[in-house]
């Protein structure tokens, strides 16, 4: 495992860690011009959740990985917050948000990985 999917791997199981909820990630490794290598696509069902999701992983990426983000978007209203870990981005969105921009199905040439949610 580089350290790329490593990192994709401690991200998943800091969302995992808040109950995120519909946790996808995406292989973009495949495409030409892709902005990163990996997307990782969560959601929480308030705004609360998504900030807590956030932080989440940026602690657990933080003491696990010793990483952190390059920069964090959307903290103030929460519905979508973007952590940009060059790359790896997350999309940490309210499920509304999740489904009117739909980002697996812009990806949808891409290996797109479901993991099943924990209990």
């Amino acid at each position: 495992m580089d350290q790329t999917e490593s990192l994709v791997k401690k991200i998943v199981e800091g969302l995992q860690e808040k109950k995120g909820k519909k946790i996808a990630t995406i292989d973009l490794t495949k495409l030409s011009g892709a902005i990163c290598q990996y997307m990782v696509i969560c959601e929480g069902n308030t705004p609360t959740q998504v900030a807590a999701l956030s932080d989440s992983v940026w602690d657990y990426v933080r003491r696990e990985a010793a990483d952190k983000p390059i920069s964090i978007d959307g903290e103030k209203n929460a519905q979508w917050i973007g952590m940009d870990y060059g790359t790896v981005l997350v999309h940490i969105f309210l499920p509304e948000l999740r489904t009117f921009y739909n980002l697996e199905n812009l990806w949808a040439d891409s290996k797109v990985i479901r993991i099943p949610d924990l209990d």
